[in-house]
Parts: C-alpha cells; structure tokens; sequence
C-alpha cells in the first residue's frame, strides 16, 4: 500500500508566508517617508538598511498572519493552497522562521538606524501579528478599520528613520494610508463576501450588506481625497503632489461612485 507523500516546503514556500507583495508596498511607503522627511539625499546605507530592518519585521507578522489563519485559509479558495495551510511548513517551522526574522529586522533597526523606529516596527507587529490576527479579525466588521492603523505606519518608519522623532508630518502621512486601506479592502470584501461568510469572518459586506459597504467606500474615499490635500496645505509638499493627489482623488472618487452605481456582482473587483 503506497503512503501519501508528505509535502515538502521550498524557499519559495518561505517567501510567500512573508507577504513579498503586501511588504514590497511597505517598503515603498518607507522609503517615500524617509524620502519626504528631509530636502537633504538620505544615505544609501540608512535606506537600505531601513528598509531591510522594516521587511523582516513586515514579513515576521506576516508569517504570524499564516499561521493564526491557518484552518480559516485552507477553507477559503484563494488561500488555500498556502504553505502552512496545506502542511508544507509546520507551525512550529514557521514559529522558528517568524522568530528569526522578526528578532533580526528588530536588531537591525536598532544598531543600524534608530531605537525609536526598532520599537514603533515591534509596535505595528503586536498591532498586526496578534490584535489584528488573534482577535480583532474575527471579533468586528471595523477589523479594517481598526486593524489598518497598524498597517498604515511604514511612511512613519522611514519618517522616524531619518529625523528620529515623531512628527506631525509623519503622522499624516500614516493618515493617508490609514484612509486608504477601508476602501481598498472592502472593495475585495465584496468581491468575496461568501468566501468571508463561510469562515465566519465578519466583514463589512457579511454584516451590513453590499449597499452599506458601497456607501461606506466612498465616504471613506472623500475622506482620503481632503487627508491627500493636507501636505500642500501645510507646506509639506509643493504643487506637483498637489495635482497628483488631485488627479488620483479624482480617480478614487470615480471608481466609489461606479462602485455605487453599478450593480454587476463583478464591479468590486473590476474597480
């Protein structure tokens, strides 16, 4: 009688519990956050090692994130086949590697860069790896909202980086992102509102309905277009960012309003 193989996980395995798509956004916003923090070029090894420093930690969550949703992604199509949730990584595998990693990116951060950026990265870990995972995921339709803050601190990162303080501008750059993210994710919370209502995961769509959350989509997007307009406001940024962000608001606004209007049970993903 033949056995089943067990399956065996690759570096590719690894990777993906990491997130590399969702971190490389991330680092993105931390390398414009350091980049907005100063007139001055910042040094190459202050970025690069930032930017390694914050990816470890992103990716430490991440795997965090893999292994709480484990039962919950092999349910679901779109997760499912998952390295942790088809047996490819174990979890004490992938506690191992979290560990690893995340101790790492902390380290880094703060021999390299700042201990005011190591301690705001093990801050969005706890906000993102166990409040947003363990608890607020499954507990409240306003797990997006709430749990989007954690998600929204990298611009602060390359922000605290570079000058090693908290400042107004920094926080405001998180306000954009923090305003963006509900939008974002409930646009694919409706695209999979059965898949979410399968696993008990109360979404918005799930728990309110498809035309509450389209409306709330775009009082959130309007939201976003005013928080986009501050940097010009207060001299942050000059009028290059100013027609940006109003040539993207408007992009934003158009595509809440189609959301709005258009009853195709495609049109979520499709904007």
């Amino acid at each position: 009688m033949s056995e089943l193989a067990t399956p065996v996980a690759t570096w590719r395995d690894y990777l993906e519990m990491c997130k590399p798509r969702v971190v490389a956004l991330m680092l993105l916003c931390t390398v414009v956050g350091m980049c907005l923090a100063t007139q001055a070029m910042v040094p190459l090894d202050l970025m690069f090692n930032t930017a390694l420093g914050v990816g470890l930690v992103a990716g430490s969550a991440a795997v965090v994130n893999h292994l709480a949703d484990a039962t919950i992604d092999a349910r679901m199509a779109r997760t499912s086949n998952r390295p942790v949730a088809t047996g490819r990584i174990g979890v004490r595998e992938g506690l191992v590697f979290s560990a690893v990693t995340g101790i790492a990116g902390f380290i880094l951060l703060y021999e390299a860069v700042n201990p005011l950026t190591a301690w705001l990265n093990f801050a969005s870990w706890v906000g993102y790896g166990l409040i947003y995972t363990l608890f607020l995921k499954r507990a409240t339709p306003q797990n997006i909202v709430i749990g989007g803050l954690f998600g929204a601190a990298p611009p602060l990162f390359g922000w605290t980086a570079v000058t090693n303080s908290v400042d107004p501008g920094g926080l405001l750059l998180v306000l954009i992102i923090f305003a963006w993210t509900p939008p974002h994710f409930w646009a694919l919370a409706l695209d999979r509102k059965e898949e979410y209502a399968s696993v008990d995961i109360p979404m918005l769509p799930v728990t309110h309905g498809d035309a509450f959350t389209r409306l709330h989509i775009l009082l959130y997007t309007i939201i976003l277009v005013v928080v986009t307009v501050l940097p010009w406001l207060i001299q942050m940024a000059g009028f290059i960012y100013l027609t940006g962000a109003l040539l993207l608001g408007a992009g934003f606004l158009y595509w809440a309003i189609v959301l709005i209007r258009n009853r195709n049970p495609r049109a979520p993903i499709e904007t």
